[in-house]
């Protein structure tokens, strides 16, 4: 999922604070110089693209600066521009930088609004993609649904039957079934879910007196012996017990299911709609179906995701997590009334069939682990096939509210870059048909979501949005990797999708449209860090949540890539993708992939910054200088002690600046608490600097970073440490 972060206060404020900030480091630090953009084998970055530096060191740093493009030879302009200052608020952990023309900038509202046209998508080689079933499984494909299901556009609900088979993957018989229910979570404002979100997420809230539910009224074995189950249900609530959360069933059954037996279940359901909010419900005539059957949850054999036996993974539906199931085969019939057009998960399997009141659609997808589907009678269509060497062919989809029909090409061009760079560094998109969804201005809450085949873009409220169109599309299709195929525990370990979607992101938006990410305003976010691997529901609130599986997480990963190198991560998530794709891996499946190829341990990284929620605090916190003799020659003694208060880097740069203008670079191991090191030299110590460059991106307080010798030292610590708590509480306030 895409989350937007932010409203224009904490736009202005956190460029105030990091205004602040820039003009005390860049009125001492030198400028570092531009660094060159290594393009990834391709088809469009030019290698020689020019970045800055994140603040110009040559003026003081203002709002109306800090996006100064800085010319390339290829003749167009790069900009790293800090992520939150877009007309449509944040999207989620990545940054927001737009690409300029060259011949001169833009005004800030133009260059934040008004991207120009980016290079084309890779060509497409002859495409003619199969919309048939795969010839060989891809998963285990635990659960086959066969979906029948009717949209009541005047009522706004739906009314279905589903008949289910499910497999027992395990080693033991299995004497109950368990289903989310998860339009139960906006029952009321006593579930779990609204309780804990407060009836909002991202900037999307719920419209007061407008609930949505889900009824199962009949449930019965389809063995030969139909059997009424109904009475059997019994909700639980396995996570916090809360009674008024129906969101959680358990199914006795008639007789156990065996290890690699299946059970074939009938179930009568309807769902009542809720005005859009958190990924489903209806506005005006539009219709976001996703989560809209009761779906089995996960049984868990022993060893998957280091369980020590089989067994359900059971939770309620909470404010902050996504989802979790099991792979299979969907096959869906829908009926709405004539006028609708409806996108949904996998291809259709049969033409459309009106009788002048109602259309039924037929589709089927295999080695999905969910189905969606959205209905409007305003759909604008269009669609493309699209082929690479890396994908075999696909269908591209797009379902455009007529606002954006204009921009289609914004749109379908986006969607061929993610799907033709994320198979090339990852493998191969194994599905025919990929389908966009763009919803209505009052829709959005239903947009920035992913979906087996299918994901939503931003509601159409502007004219001419800016390059986060691309973003959440680049994002979400993202998702249809790790989300998707990898389809780790998104309950309990959401940060192996969201941040991996993250990194994955940033590289698109940096190699196709020459955004690089601004990691240092990124890491500066990070105020309240905490453990990648909590339940979605342990973060202290929606804000440490995001803060952490996004934005964290993605730095994480681009520690990691700092670290061993790129080509080495992208074999590393290479080699994660093809091993783990179907499978349901976990964090520790993760670490050892990591390890297997670097041939390295990387436990310590591990523990510090994924098992727990350590961030890197290298600080210089006095400086002495002395006179002296060496060699019968007046020196300078110059003592600096540095401390490490957070975790472990190796290698820190330093860069020690004298009286003279000469510089000495040193590094330092970082393993220890406390050191002081000492330089003899011809002049006194002018300011010392840890990290001059800002190579190390989990560095999330750089203000302690540098210490002038020429303020008093005791004075200097404590400016220093208080700039850090002023700017620790600023950001605390402004940016969530």
């Amino acid at each position: 999922m895409k989350i937007r972060l932010g409203y224009r206060i904490a736009t202005w404020g956190s460029i105030f604070a990091l205004t602040f900030t820039a003009t005390l480091l860049t009125n001492v630090l030198p400028e570092s110089g531009p660094q060159p953009v290594k393009s990834a084998a391709g088809w469009t970055l030019p290698a020689d693209a020019a970045l800055p530096s994140v603040f110009p060191a040559d003026e003081p740093a203002n709002p109306l600066t800090m996006l100064k493009p800085v010319p390339s030879t290829t003749g167009r302009a790069v900009v790293a521009a800090p992520r939150w200052p877009s007309a449509r608020g944040q999207a989620d952990g990545s940054s927001t930088g737009i690409f300029l023309p060259s011949g001169g900038a833009l005004p800030v509202s133009a260059r934040l609004n008004e991207p120009v046209a980016p290079p084309p998508a890779p060509p497409s080689l002859p495409a003619r993609p199969a919309e048939k079933p795969a010839p060989k499984p891809l998963s285990e494909r635990i659960v086959e649904y066969h979906l029948s299901a009717e949209l009541d556009a005047q009522g706004k609900s739906i009314r279905g039957t589903s008949a289910f088979t499910w497999k027992n993957p395990g080693s033991a018989p299995v004497q109950e079934l368990y289903f989310h229910l998860y339009p139960n979570a906006f029952e009321s404002k006593k579930s779990t879910f609204m309780k804990e979100s407060g009836g909002k997420l991202r900037q999307d809230a719920s419209k007061e007196g407008s609930f949505g539910s889900m009824t199962v009224s009949s449930i019965k074995t389809l063995d030969g012996n139909e059997i009424e189950l109904s009475d059997r249900i019994e909700y639980v609530q396995p996570d916090d017990g809360n009674k008024d959360d129906r969101t959680l069933i358990k199914v006795p059954l008639p007789k156990a299911v065996g290890p690699g037996e299946r059970v074939t279940l009938r179930t009568d359901f309807s769902v009542k709609l809720p005005q859009v909010f958190a990924r489903m419900g209806y506005a005006g005539d539009f219709v976001m179906a996703g989560q809209w059957f009761p779906k089995v949850a996960v049984y868990e054999p022993k060893g998957v995701r280091g369980r020590a036996d089989d067994g359900w993974n059971l939770h309620q539906y909470h404010g902050n997590s996504e989802f979790y199931s099991d792979f299979g085969i969907f096959d869906v019939k829908l009926k709405v009334p004539s006028a609708y057009t409806v996108a949904a998960t996998g291809f259709p399997t049969k033409p459309v069939a009106d009788d002048g009141k109602t259309r039924t659609y037929t589709f089927y997808a295999d080695d999905v682990h969910d189905f969606a589907w959205s209905a409007s009678p305003h759909f604008v269509y269009f669609e493309e096939p699209y082929a690479t060497p890396h994908v075999p062919g696909v269908r591209i989809k797009l379902y455009l509210d007529p606002k954006h029909e204009r921009l289609k090409a914004r749109y379908m061009t986006a969607a061929k870059k993610a799907l033709a760079r994320y198979s090339q560094w990852y493998g191969s998109y194994p599905y025919s048909t990929l389908s966009i969804v763009v919803p209505p201005a009052d829709g959005n809450g239903a947009g920035g979501m992913e979906y087996p085949t299918l994901v939503t873009a931003w509601g159409a409220a502007e004219d001419s949005p800016s390059l986060e169109l691309e973003r959440v599309v680049v994002h979400e299709i993202g998702h249809q990797f790790w989300y998707g195929m990898v389809a780790n525990n998104e309950f309990e370990e959401a940060w192996l999708d969201e941040g991996f979607t993250s990194y994955a992101e940033d590289r698109i938006m940096e190699a196709e449209y020459g955004v690089r990410p601004n990691l240092l305003v990124e890491s500066s976010y990070i105020t309240n860090p905490a453990a990648l691997k909590l339940h979605s529901w342990g973060y202290g609130g929606h804000n440490q949540y995001a803060e952490n599986v996004y934005t964290r997480a993605k730095l994480v990963l681009k520690a990691m890539e700092r670290q061993a190198g790129l080509e080495t991560m992208d074999k590393i998530l290479r080699t994660y993708f093809q091993r783990w794709k179907f499978k349901h891996p976990g964090t520790a499946d993760f670490q050892r992939t990591v390890e297997d190829v670097t041939k390295l341990s990387w436990q310590e990284f591990f523990h510090q910054y994924i098992y727990n929620g350590m961030m890197v605090d290298y600080a210089v916190t006095g400086i002495k200088v002395r006179n002296a003799t060496e060699n019968g020659q007046p020196v300078y003694e110059n003592s600096v002690q540095l401390r490490k208060l957070g975790g472990t880097y190796h290698n820190v740069p330093i860069r020690f600046r004298f009286a003279d203008g000469s510089e000495l670079d040193k590094t330092w191991d970082g393993v220890d608490s406390e050191v002081i090191m000492k330089l003899n030299h011809a002049s006194p110590l002018a300011w010392v600097a840890l990290d001059p460059q800002h190579s190390i991106v989990l560095e999330n307080k750089r203000i302690n970073s540098f210490m002038k010798t020429e303020v008093d030292t005791k004075l200097s610590v404590r400016w220093n440490m208080g700039i850090v708590k002023f700017l620790e509480t600023l950001f605390g306030w402004v940016v969530w």
